[in-house]
């Protein structure tokens, strides 16, 4: 099979190296355009433009997914299959292309958290279970037929980054297994059935990053956790401004009030029916701090 890749972050490059180790015939990739970064602005490649060059195989980096030239371009690689994984949303025109379709690894148990942040969600909303799905393409987003399913637990002291690598990981064998059936052809897809009511995983903004006083502790907690290390969960306090929370622990201690206090030489966020241990914290304009630098810094 002459397979085209689409994808971006490392999520994506683990299953890319762990195609072309398989022996998987992967022509091309299609990766995002490289981004200025830092003070000097300099290029930097994509996690899957870095692993595509070291393994040799041609990069399109196009910035219009709809414009004739990269429809061409395409096309000239002659694509039996295209696979995605943590990519934008394709044009029907290219996904349509290949011979066999074009399948998709998402991270959840869809139908549920379709949507472009289905990791943070998940564990946002208090699941113990998510895992990864492929599927073909359909024209609504995340709604195709079903190749195949895995699913991780998700323990209680998991965050988004600890999550992510281990659905990277599943996610990679579930590829090489979608692939192996399609080769054969000895595969039967599952039509996407909603058995309760749907949860979404739409992408996440600043705003949605607030930890506020009103919260209960557990969706506090479960908001840092499923927001650590990234996009990264911030609260803001009278005292020391809109902190960003680094490290915290789910604690019973109840405390009035919407400020950051200190007990007994901890550092603790009052929340409804408990509060936020917090350990490691970092300031507007500062370096991450321990919970014991702020102490001896602001509430001495």
């Amino acid at each position: 099979m002459r397979i085209c890749f689409f994808g971006t972050p490392d999520f994506a490059s683990f299953s890319l190296k762990l195609s072309i180790k398989h022996g998987y015939n992967i022509v091309c990739v299609v990766t995002a355009p490289d981004k200025p970064k830092g003070r000097g602005l300099k290029l930097e490649y994509s996690d899957v433009k870095k692993t595509a060059l070291e393994l040799g195989i041609p990069v399109l980096q196009p910035t219009n997914l709809k414009s004739e030239e990269f429809a061409q371009e395409l096309k000239a690689y002659n694509i039996d299959l295209g696979l995605i994984i943590a990519f934008r949303m394709l044009p029907e025109k290219i996904w349509n292309m290949p011979k066999m379709g074009t399948f998709n690894l998402h991270a959840s148990l869809l139908p549920n958290y379709r949507g472009a942040a289905p990791i943070n969600h998940a564990i946002i909303n208090g699941e113990s279970k998510t895992g990864v799905t492929t599927f073909f393409l359909k024209h609504d987003i995340d709604t195709g037929d079903i190749l195949l399913q895995n699913t991780v637990d998700i323990e209680n002291i998991d965050t988004v980054g600890t999550l992510y690598l281990k659905l990277m990981q599943v996610g990679g064998q579930l590829v090489l297994d979608s692939l192996k059936i399609i080769k054969t052809g000895n595969y039967t897809l599952v039509k996407q059935i909603l058995t309760g009511a749907e949860k979404h995983a739409p992408k996440i903004f600043r705003p949605n990053c607030e930890i506020k006083y009103t919260y209960t502790a557990k969706y506090a907690f479960n908001l840092w956790r499923g927001l650590s290390p990234f996009p990264g969960a911030w609260l803001s306090s009278p005292k020391l401004g809109e902190c960003k929370i680094i490290e915290a622990e789910l604690s019973p201690k109840i405390f009035e009030g919407d400020e950051i206090r200190v007990f007994e030489g901890e550092l603790f966020y009052p929340l409804v029916d408990g509060s936020l241990k917090i350990t490691q914290i970092r300031l507007p304009g500062k370096n991450t701090q321990l919970a014991s630098e702020i102490i001896n810094g602001y509430f001495k």
